[in-house]
């Protein structure tokens, strides 16, 4: 069978090209999204959605939760990954197949083949919610690139480029809507604008945000 055999995708994908090596693949989870969405409800039942604490002390507006060998966490120790949920001292649950499978075929269609991500972070936006322009550099393996999937009400990308002076262009993502960086843009600064209030007749009046890393270290024991 197939890697990508139970999931369905379109076959025909709309490109936008971001920057050099950075793709955005327009509707490309559309028609997946109820395996999706049902998927990620099994996830947060076992780590629930939180607002988590910067190394400065402010709370996120973004509620968060993993799943996959790894998880994305933060608090006064700074940002990392590790390999058990710090709420409930279990394993992060695991990713599941469907999850692999977009990421997969998203870095495919992207000119990133043999991705194979280790975390998915997911990050939940209420109106009001944002997300400041930063790079992702946490992870060892730099040579993968960030699959970046968007659930829900609109959001308005920004993305720039390697310094956090460069004007970041300003993106509008749809639900489905997925986003591939990596190679000469892999450290690429980012973000999200606060959301707009709306309603989505999957998610409500939410946005969820499914980003798949490969991290390619040994991750801390919280």
């Amino acid at each position: 069978m197939d890697l990508f055999d139970d999931l369905p995708l379109p076959t025909d994908v709309a490109y936008a090209s971001l920057a050099p090596g950075a793709v955005l693949l327009r509707a490309f989870a559309c028609e997946a999204d109820a395996t999706l969405l049902q998927a990620l409800n099994g996830i947060v039942a076992q780590a629930p959605l939180r607002h988590m604490q910067t190394p400065g002390g402010y709370t996120m507006s973004v509620a968060t939760s993993s799943c996959g060998r790894l998880g994305w966490v933060s608090d006064a120790r700074g940002y990392r990954y590790a390999a058990r949920d710090p709420q409930s001292g279990q394993p992060w649950p695991l990713m599941p197949d469907c999850f692999t499978q977009l990421a997969q075929r998203a870095a495919t269609e992207a000119g990133y083949a043999g991705f194979a991500p280790e975390a998915c972070l997911i990050n939940q936006y209420a109106p009001g919610a944002k997300l400041s322009l930063h790079q992702d550099r946490d992870e060892l393996d730099l040579s993968a690139p960030i699959v970046s999937v968007s659930l829900g009400l609109p959001a308005v990308f920004q993305f720039g480029g390697l310094q956090r002076s460069d004007r970041p262009q300003r993106h509008r993502l749809l639900h489905g809507d997925v986003v591939v960086w990596g190679g000469p843009s892999r450290l690429a600064f980012h973000g999200v604008l606060p959301l707009a209030d709306g309603e989505h007749a999957l998610l409500g009046r939410r946005r969820i945000n499914l980003t798949f890393r490969r991290v390619g270290e040994s991750p801390a024991r919280t």
